[in-house]
């Protein structure tokens, strides 16, 4: 008989303190409006043309990261499944950040 099973996912760490909320936070807004951020500086800064370049430069960077930190703190059992900027977050925050979760 064969005895293949599927493992439970872990559910995305519930954070207690509100450092580590904080911090997550933080990661949570550099992820979804850092392209954003970089392009209005380098508008104010510079020309549109030159703001465009570095949103798409941004777009990329931040991309790199984002996989970097989902690759980095969320189990290899549950790499398969999307995540949102929100739990990469929570998972990089609780697992890499914070004491107060343990795997």
């Amino acid at each position: 008989m064969k005895t293949d099973f599927i493992n439970q996912i872990e559910p995305t760490p519930k954070l207690n303190s509100k450092k580590c909320k904080f911090i997550s936070f933080i990661i949570r807004i550099f992820l979804q409006f850092g392209i954003y951020i970089v392009g209005m500086i380098t508008f104010y800064l510079y020309d549109y043309f030159i703001a465009i370049a570095s949103m798409l430069l941004s777009f990329i960077i931040i991309g790199i990261i984002r996989s970097k930190l989902r690759n980095h703190a969320i189990p290899s059992q549950q790499r398969e499944y999307q995540y949102n900027d929100k739990g990469i977050a929570d998972w990089f925050t609780a697992r890499e950040l914070c004491i107060e979760y343990k795997n």
